[in-house]
């Protein structure tokens, strides 16, 4: 049976409170096709003071990204290295090919200078920071419903329905997670997720 119609995983209510002082240093994390990037890029326009941290990439550069910017492209020497010195917070290989990692130097350098530092990453980088970077505040991003975030998946259209169906089913597993986390924020809309964020995160 295919699991867009299949029986609805439980979808985890929204919870959480402000901590006493600005956390330093924010996971931001949650099953696929949720919007993690576009809510983290609209918290990072409506407060520019904040840092969204940049991963290195042992991938090429796709048309139009640059060094330093979008990505830092390292090739796998770096990357090993990187990650024999504790360089990384957390790393992953991506569809089996190309590894993928949050360097810790950004963050402290961030966090150094009394700014807070946001990573939009998966649940598997998110337990490996769990373990890297204990202080960090964990903050999960659920999908309103589970037929909202079929919709999204599918509407993006850049997956077959097999990847797609693979995806899903991760979903299924990672909304499960979402008691490993500090606080959960629904994406009903950008908007609102936002404001949720600022609340939780006193910006």
């Amino acid at each position: 049976m295919p699991l867009t119609s299949g029986p609805e995983p439980a979808i985890p209510a929204a919870r959480g409170r402000r901590r006493p002082g600005r956390p330093q240093v924010v996971v931001v994390s949650g099953p696929t096709a949720v919007g993690k990037g576009t809510v983290v890029a609209a918290l990072q326009r409506a407060h520019p003071e904040i840092v969204v941290s940049r991963s290195a990439t042992t991938r090429p550069p796709r048309p139009g990204e640059r060094d330093g910017v979008e990505y830092d492209f390292v090739d796998d020497d770096e990357f090993d290295r990187l990650v024999a010195s504790g360089g990384l917070l957390e790393w992953a290989v991506v569809h089996n090919s190309h590894r993928y990692g949050t360097p810790r130097r950004m963050v402290e350098e961030a966090v150094a200078e009394g700014r807070t530092v946001v990573l939009e990453i998966d649940m598997q980088g998110a337990r490996q920071v769990r373990e890297s970077y204990p202080r960090a505040e964990h903050i999960f991003l659920a999908p309103p419903s589970w037929a909202e975030l079929v919709r999204r998946l599918v509407g993006r259209g850049t997956e077959t329905p097999e990847q797609q169906e693979r995806r899903l089913r991760t979903a299924r597993t990672e909304l499960a997670s979402a008691g490993e986390f500090d606080a959960v924020v629904v994406n009903d809309t950008v908007e609102h997720a936002v404001e949720s964020l600022v609340e939780l995160l006193g910006l």
